[in-house]
């Protein structure tokens, strides 16, 4: 098998170059050019937007929008002779032939990149897929998400990641459809340009105001003692609101992994210090009343983690936090629980994944993440699956299975609730831990995934601030975390304060 990316030699732009590239490098089937005319032209005023962008942000590199040479693509061949299971990429608007099988990159629905543009100056991401342009028919989906919303080229440039994501799955045989919203296309016209870029530098002149007052970003920890239903019966937050766990503001705490331990509970949190902008894994215990003291560090390997999974299997207590910055999932176990943990095995490596989870169905380990292919960190959903939790472990066949920033970055610890499985997912459209969806999954083997997304919970006024994030339960113990302010400079220092209750009451928003 080849494919065939297929250009228009008048209108060769830096995103093209880029998509190439990224295939070129991830894809292990030859790669060939084919020029052929037909491409839409784009409005000036993106190339005059993504110029302005440039200065404004000192962006590095070039925008993706920027003419380039037909001379640029040199490193990859030109087409000879066709074959029969050649694929061509159509990106120059020419159609299909009767004599090879033709796919189109669309992106809500039209095939030009002005409809890309179109949705992210109007604070969304489009519904990305690949097409068979004979039929009409959908290959693979995906609702990519977004780590720089507010600059356009660097957006766009996260939007075409994903589309190289896709195009390899589908040519890898994977599968995954978006299931959720398809919004209709919008333009690229230049009222809603202009209203981008003063909304983007009006957001840039505001967050530097708050860098210089407050430590950005700031989590902070909610707990409660479950008393009837918790947030999976429930739906919703509790009626008795969060107490939250209280920090100096030097520090916060988030992803909180609360376990039950010969009667004592624990709960374990991303614990990041602003000063040396990383964190590790803490631990405080629990009584009946709440913390006992504040979370002390039990795992430091010298670089970033959080996410603490932890569980208990054949006896023992084990950890996978998340670890992106080696590029691998690493399970630990305790040698002396809480705070003695020592490296056990890694489980997958050659990654970047996020929020690890895992968990036992039907005599089988699988495992949850969603993986950096290029882009966002939390729209694509990676499977993997075990005899033992030892391993070995091995990808699942159809891996990319999911590709949406509202249903695929996990939330917690999946929870099995009668005949269902419920996955805690972080729904990312408006923002990273912006809402918590509870999905059950509706299947789960060696072929495929299906999730269905039943509740979406967000912040309010039982849970006030912009973030809800990750839900885990132990006992009677639930918890939750947030978004918080942390303000450089305290009249009263975070540590003197008492334990705040978060309910309905204004004084606590």
């Amino acid at each position: 098998m080849r494919l065939i990316i297929r250009l228009d030699p008048n209108r060769p732009r830096h995103w093209h170059l880029r998509l190439v590239q990224r295939l070129a490098d991830a894809m292990q089937i030859p790669i060939a050019l084919e020029w052929s005319g037909g491409a839409a032209p784009l409005p000036l005023a993106v190339t005059l937007m993504a110029a302005i962008e440039k200065a404004i942000y000192r962006l590095p590199g070039t925008n993706p929008f920027a003419a380039v040479r037909v001379e640029d693509f040199a490193p990859f061949a030109r087409r000879d002779a066709g074959r029969p299971d050649d694929i061509v990429l159509d990106l120059a608007g020419s159609g299909s032939r009767s004599y090879e099988r033709t796919w189109q990159l669309r992106f809500d629905g039209r095939r030009d990149e002005a409809a890309a543009i179109g949705a992210l100056i109007r604070s969304r991401t489009p519904v990305v897929s690949i097409v068979d342009a004979a039929s009409g028919s959908e290959i693979v989906s995906g609702h990519p998400g977004l780590e720089h919303s507010r600059v356009l080229a660097c957006a766009f440039d996260d939007v075409m990641a994903r589309a190289a994501t896709l195009v390899r799955a589908a040519l890898e045989g994977a599968t995954p459809r978006h299931t959720g919203e398809r919004p209709a296309p919008a333009g690229a016209d230049l009222a809603a340009m202009a209203w981008f870029v003063f909304k983007s530098i009006s957001f840039e002149l505001l967050i530097t105001f708050y860098r210089l007052v407050s430590n950005t970003p700031h989590w902070r920890v909610g707990y409660r003692f479950v008393q009837g239903g918790d947030m999976i019966d429930l739906r919703t937050h509790p009626a008795g609101g969060w107490r939250v766990l209280p920090d100096n503001g030097k520090h916060f705490y988030s992803d909180p992994f609360p376990v039950e331990k010969d009667g004592r509970l624990f709960v374990f949190v991303e614990d990041f210090e602003h000063r040396l902008d990383r964190a590790v894994i803490s631990v405080v215990e629990f009584d009946a009343h709440g913390p006992l003291g504040t979370p002390r560090p039990v795992l430091d390997t010298g670089s970033h983690l959080s996410y603490p999974f932890v569980f208990d299997h054949a006896g023992e207590m084990w950890m996978v936090p998340e670890s992106c910055a080696t590029g691998t999932v690493d399970l630990y176990r305790a040698e002396r629980f809480p705070d003695g943990w020592i490296k056990q095995a890694t489980l997958v490596s050659g990654v970047v994944a996020s929020d690890p989870t895992l968990f036992e169905h039907q005599g089988r380990w699988w495992m949850f993440a969603t993986v950096q292919d290029g882009g966002c960190y939390s729209d694509v959903l990676y499977l993997w699956s075990a005899p033992d939790l030892l391993g070995p472990w091995a990808p699942h066949r159809h891996n990319p299975i999911l590709v949406d920033l509202a249903t695929a970055r996990p939330g917690g610890r999946v929870v099995r609730r009668g005949n269902k499985l419920i996955r805690p997912v972080q729904d990312c459209r408006k923002g990273y831990g912006g809402a918590l969806g509870l999905a059950e999954i509706i299947r789960l083997d060696d072929d495929g995934f299906e999730q269905r997304v039943e509740t979406i919970i967000r912040p309010g006024p039982l849970w006030p601030g912009r973030r809800l994030h990750t839900l885990n339960r132990a006992g009677l113990l639930e918890c939750i975390d947030g978004s918080a302010v942390s303000r450089k400079f305290q009249l009263i220092p975070s540590d003197r304060r008492p334990h705040r209750r978060v309910a309905g009451s204004p004084r606590t928003a």
